[in-house]
């Protein structure tokens, strides 16, 4: 790969030519984090050698092997990274269901947990879009009818790619007067940012979408800004609709739509696929929407269940701050 990088015609495609030198660059990161492995793992050997009676230095080795554990584990997890646009961003949307404003109110709990995810794993993250619902409770809360972010970060989706499905809660309502228990669901859907968008492939007609100008607003009608710079795309034979507020600009909301409306059509197009291919198995096809993925308990007792992996864990609180780590790398290794 380096001698075609150094070829004296290897810039005349700058699509391909981009293409290749961002996986050079990527390899060439894999190894260097592997050899500055190899170099912590000899750097401990040797400090244990001397050791022995040095309980401060036995100390300081026992926190450098925990580290070197959790980097290792790390590499380890890339190693199943190895999907289409696995390395790439992801665009994560959170769609409110059954439940009224405890939805809405969830909707907006699992955007936030999300959130606090992406900052641990430093992923740079941005809202697109979100829709509000109308304020509910004693406090006034208002939750989230849909919200659309921008992940970007290398493996973002590849981390994020298995939370698709519906997430279900169940706990004391903050909404109820009588204090009732309330079951709530919500769905998430991650999709990968394509790095371009291929009309031929993906057979975009101008024809067929419908585009309609919007104000930015937040909760209580507090715009954005007063311009109708937001935009809101449908396509006419999917039904799909997608929508961008992010920018000042109407012109850069509307690319950002297409991001959007590509990747699901892409993933529309894998889905109708894979349902052929399993009609040719024999195999059943599970509606989306009634795949319950995981479970969120926090009464009568605290628990969140991962019902595909089985993996359970008790700390509820440190799970609704983003720390996903350990049902998302055994959603990974399924």
């Amino acid at each position: 790969m380096e001698i075609e990088v150094q070829g004296s015609d290897f810039w005349e495609d700058n699509k391909r030519a981009g293409k290749i030198s961002q996986e050079l660059a990527d390899l060439k990161e894999q190894i260097k984090e592997l050899e500055d492995l190899k170099q912590k793992l000899a750097e401990l050997k040797e400090l244990s050698s001397l050791a022995e009676e040095d309980e401060k230095l036995e100390r300081e080795i026992k926190e450098k092997e925990q580290d070197l554990e959790q980097e290792i584990r790390q590499q380890e997890i890339k190693t199943f990274l190895s999907g289409k646009y696995d390395k790439g961003n992801a665009i994560l949307s959170i769609y409110s269901g059954a439940g009224g404003v405890d939805a809405q109110d969830w909707a907006t709990m699992l955007l936030r947990m999300y959130q606090r995810y992406c900052e641990r794993k430093r992923f740079k993250i941005k809202i697109l879009e979100q829709s509000f619902g109308e304020p509910g409770g004693p406090d006034g809360r208002i939750g989230l009818k849909t919200a659309t972010i921008e992940i970007k970060g290398k493996t973002a989706y590849g981390y994020l790619k298995n939370e698709n499905g519906v997430h279900r809660l169940v706990r004391i309502s903050p909404f109820s007067s009588q204090k009732l228990r309330h079951t709530s669901f919500a769905l998430v859907e991650v999709l990968p940012e394509l790095p371009d968008i291929d009309e031929k492939e993906l057979q975009i007609n101008p024809e067929d979408l419908k585009i309609d100008t919007f104000r930015a607003s937040g909760p209580g009608g507090q715009h954005v800004n007063k311009r109708e710079s937001a935009i809101r795309i449908t396509h006419l034979p999917t039904k799909i609709i997608v929508a961008c507020q992010s920018e000042r600009l109407q012109g850069l909301n509307r690319q950002k739509a297409m991001k959007i409306l590509s990747s699901k059509l892409y993933q529309l197009k894998e889905k109708e696929q894979k349902i052929e291919a399993d009609k040719i198995k024999g195999g059943s096809v599970s509606i989306e929407w009634g795949s319950q993925i995981r479970s969120y308990v926090l009464h009568p007792y605290k628990l969140v269940k991962d019902h595909r992996t089985g993996v359970e864990i008790s700390n509820t609180e440190a799970i609704l701050d983003g720390e996903l780590d350990e049902f998302i790398e055994a959603e990974i290794k399924l």
